[in-house]
């Protein structure tokens, strides 16, 4: 096999993600998968989107990658989640054809310039003077590359159960990948287990949807990226039904054949998703728990049902589920199973997601920990870019907490670790005001436009879209009611874009999606200014960086705690070192002390600046 400038290792979202960000920087890039068939797979939920994963999916796309246009040209129903709610916690969701979705994402990757693709399994890194080189493969193939983004997903060591029932595998009927997680605890990596499940699928024609709720779709279908002008793809309906004391009765005398009580499970599960039996143990006054029965595309008979995840035995399985209104004749078609896999402990990376442990090893996706593909999306994305920059030899893109919900997202992994499959919500997010989905490309195209994580076509959709929304303000400045131009009047409550459109007719050749932008902006911007204030306080204490070498065991007064955290983690700012956990004020102090009193004491080494 010949060489490669970047070996990206598997072939989910976080995988795509990593691929052709690295393919776009013109690097040589491979990726290798067990199974060609099954890129882009939507193992769980066929949904993209959601609060505060609907964010995610924007900045993935403001940042050149691929998620918003792989479900723009799949989904079969569009919901912009929250609208009664603030524009903070506003935010999109699709259900995907998930079979369009999976061969489209084959087909993107096939298609792009600088990429290949081989099927086949990792199982142990190349490795030089600390230095990852490449990959050793399954079928003896050693392939050399200058770096390696690791997204392992769900099958590293993975294992799926139902009941009594436990079997190798990723998925349901795939293989895991046997192996590497052996060959990453020899080399000294924190390697953890994790848990997390999926429901049964159901077939169509054997639910009643008379007994169900019908959840149908938005009108009005925003798209997720920022290049698609319209989505015009045929819409579907969901339901909605419950669970009952009889579905709970059931599950209750059954439980000791769930392997998550019976101890064949040692992983940690997700706290916000939990499965059914987690539900009926942890809420036992509850008399109902709502179900979402979610097609899984357009020509298929079957059916997700969205809450309802489970690894109780088969038979179990049908019995409870047959006591739901509309699942009373319900056949399985795909049994509901948990799967248990390794992780790698985020701690143990730089924030640019590479390993500290193995240099030019760049990791992502579950892999370090997270749930959900939005999730894994935006840590592959980053790191297919930062493994490029540091082969250009250019500082890494390190996204703040203030200016996307990617930059959180990483930031709470590196610095906090996890424990339990990470979920993002908007409530992580302390300055999520400003970091609503609608405004992602302003926050971050320029951005990836001067790493070349993007192309002039997606800059200049950006530059068009700021000229629309300057002359929409100019209009609504332009218009006069009780001696107040519309600027002014857009800050009152009661006055929307929508009734100054009705006096300014040319406001109307602006697109919606202009226009709500702008009102958004204008209507918030009392808000968005104080918090301007704290994101300045905030970066204040980014600002002070902390050198790569410096010695916590030379600062006198550090408690034990906090320098152990400390020396564990290496926080490269004392912004960060300040939201490491049991780290004390006090310490940070002194920290801050100590930074300055070694940066001097470098500047009189080398001369004093001029």
């Amino acid at each position: 096999m010949k060489d490669y400038d970047i070996i990206v290792v598997g072939g989910g979202h976080a995988g795509i993600e990593a691929a052709s960000a690295s393919a776009r920087q013109g690097f040589s890039t491979l990726m290798i998968t067990q199974s060609l068939d099954a890129i882009g797979r939507l193992s769980c939920n066929p949904a993209i989107g959601g609060l505060a994963k609907g964010n995610l999916v924007r900045e993935i796309d403001a940042l050149g990658g691929e998620m918003g246009h792989l479900i723009d040209i799949s989904q079969i129903q569009f919901r912009m989640l929250n609208k009664s709610r603030g524009p903070a916690v506003q935010a999109p969701r699709a259900q995907a054809d998930k079979f369009t979705y999976s061969r489209n994402a084959k087909e993107l990757m096939e298609h792009t310039k600088n990429l290949e693709l081989f099927m086949d399994t990792v199982v142990d890194f190349l490795v030089e003077k600390g230095k990852v080189i490449g990959v050793v493969t399954e079928r003896g193939w050693k392939i050399s590359s200058r770096a390696v983004v690791l997204t392992t997903g769900t099958f590293m060591e993975g294992r799926i159960f139902i009941g009594e029932y436990d079997a190798p595998c990723g998925r349901l009927g795939e293989m895991a990948a046997q192996g590497l997680g052996k060959a990453l605890r020899e080399k000294g990596f924190d390697v953890g287990r994790m848990k997390t499940g999926t429901p049964a699928r159901v077939a169509a024609s054997s639910l009643d949807y008379d007994e169900m709720e019908i959840q149908p779709g938005d009108e009005e279908i925003v798209p997720f990226s920022f290049m698609t002008d319209e989505v015009t793809r045929p819409q579907r309906n969901c339901y909605i039904t419950y669970t009952n004391e009889e579905t709970h009765k059931i599950i209750r005398e059954n439980m000791h054949r769930s392997p998550l009580y019976g101890g064949k499970i040692v992983g940690k599960g997700p706290r916000y998703c939990p499965s059914i039996e987690d539900k009926v143990v942890r809420f036992p006054d509850r008399e109902r728990h709502q179900i979402f029965v979610e097609p899984e595309g357009i020509n298929t008979e079957e059916m997700y049902l969205n809450g309802l995840s489970s690894s109780l035995p088969e038979e179990v399985q049908r019995k409870f589920m047959r006591t739901l209104p509309g699942l009373r004749h319900c056949e399985i078609m795909r049994p509901a199973y948990a799967v248990e896999y390794d992780y790698l402990n985020p701690q143990d990376l730089l924030p640019s997601l590479e390993s500290k442990h193995l240099e030019n090893l760049f990791i992502a996706g579950q892999t370090n920990g997270t749930s959900g593909y939005e999730e894994a999306a935006a840590q592959g994305l980053m790191a297919g870019l930062n493994a490029g920059l540091k082969l250009r030899g250019e500082a890494p893109l390190i996204l703040s907490r203030t200016e996307a919900y990617i930059g959180v997202l990483i930031d709470d992994l590196v610095t906090k670790g996890t424990k339990e499959p990470y979920r993002m919500f908007t409530s992580r997010a302390e300055y999520r005001l400003s970091l609503r989905h609608d405004n992602a490309d302003q926050r971050l195209t320029r951005k990836a436009y001067e790493k070349g994580a993007c192309d002039k076509e997606r800059l200049e959709k950006l530059e068009e879209k700021l000229k629309a929304m300057d002359c929409v303000k100019e209009l609504v400045k332009s218009y006069k009611e009780r001696g107040k131009n519309g600027l002014a009047l857009l800050k009152e409550p009661e006055i929307t874009m929508d009734y100054i459109s009705s006096h300014v007719a040319k406001l109307n050749d602006y697109p919606r999606y202009i226009r709500n932008e702008v009102e958004l902006d204008i209507k918030y911007s009392g808000y968005l200014k104080r918090q301007e204030i704290e994101v300045d306080r905030f970066l204040k204490n980014e600002s002070i960086l902390i050198p790569d070498d410096f010695d916590y065991d030379a600062l006198e007064g550090l408690s034990a705690e906090s320098r152990e955290k400390l020396k564990n983690i290496r926080p490269h700012s004392v912004g960060q070192a300040q939201r490491i956990s049991g780290v004390r004020v006090s310490d940070i102090a002194l920290l801050m002390i100590g930074v300055k009193s070694a940066r001097k004491a470098k500047e009189s080494e080398n001369g004093s600046p001029e």
